[in-house]
């Protein structure tokens, strides 16, 4: 399994989840990781199990949000490994990591709009402004993590719709001005929905009332089932690897079948 074979890659939020079904298996298909997060010892914990792979896989600790931290990562690259040749923008939080708080279009403060998207666009924006001075010489593929929620409304959690669709957008710009300055750079995107990770947690609960919430998800799935993170991973490495060398600013939406017809309003 050697797909990126001789590659090098950067994964965001690379401690748990998306992120971290990524990372592994990017390690898997020969890629050297360069795993990052604000998670210290779960980051390192993955890419203890990502070594055994490609043994020069590392952790780094990168808030996103700082470009000061984007500047001495960059900086770490070019001395250690010289070059990237994969970025994948993944690290994000929906606002509710901290217990439930109004997220709708009324009642959101403006202090937690800007925290949701300090994360989610900034760092995409950031990462997409350093991919290019890691991968100018040689080129590459970038791929941004956004969400379903980027596509449709989600009436109680509008700031995170507005990051995850601003994402979505950057992308096609990111990809276009690559193609017009002849960089060789390629940028997608991609919209996961219902992927049973960390992220959920909030949400479905604990015991029963998990199992209860786990079922009404589900049901309007027309897969009936949650995806996994791998499932989002398998999207990630065609985008990363030379299969995809053609493709630049589409978005794949890895989602159960979710968007494939109408759907009613999200249930509150």
């Amino acid at each position: 399994m050697s797909r990126l074979h001789n590659k090098i890659a950067l994964v965001t939020g690379a401690a748990r989840g998306i992120g971290r079904g990524i990372a592994e298996l990017f390690a898997q298909e020969g890629a050297t990781v360069i795993l990052c997060d604000i998670r210290a010892e779960e980051g390192r914990a993955v890419a203890t199990t990502c070594s055994a792979f490609t043994p020069q896989s590392q952790f780094f600790h990168l808030d996103v949000q700082h470009e000061s931290e984007w500047t001495q990562l960059s900086e770490t690259i070019v001395r250690d490994f010289g070059r990237v040749d994969i970025l994948v923008n993944n690290a994000g939080i929906t606002g509710f990591e901290n217990g439930f708080r109004p997220h709708d279009p009324e009642n959101t403060t403006l202090e937690d709009w800007r925290s949701v998207h300090a994360v989610n666009l900034d760092g995409v924006f950031l990462g997409c402004k350093y991919a290019f001075r890691l991968m100018k010489p040689h080129g590459g593929s970038i791929i941004n993590i956004s969400s379903r929620s980027g596509l449709v409304g989600i009436p109680r959690a509008a700031a995170y719709a507005s990051s995850k669709a601003a994402v979505r957008n950057h992308t096609k710009s990111v990809a276009l001005y690559a193609g017009e300055m002849g960089y060789n750079i390629r940028c997608n995107s991609i919209h996961p929905a219902a992927i049973l990770t960390p992220m959920w947690d909030a949400v479905l609960g604990e015991g029963e009332e998990r199992v209860r919430n786990l079922q009404n998800h589900t049901q309007d799935i027309p897969l009936q089932r949650f995806g996994e993170a791998v499932d989002v991973g398998y999207a990630a490495l065609y985008l990363a690897s030379d299969e995809s060398k053609y493709i630049t600013g589409i978005e794949l939406t890895i989602d159960g079948g979710i968007l494939a017809g109408a759907a009613a309003s999200p249930r509150r």
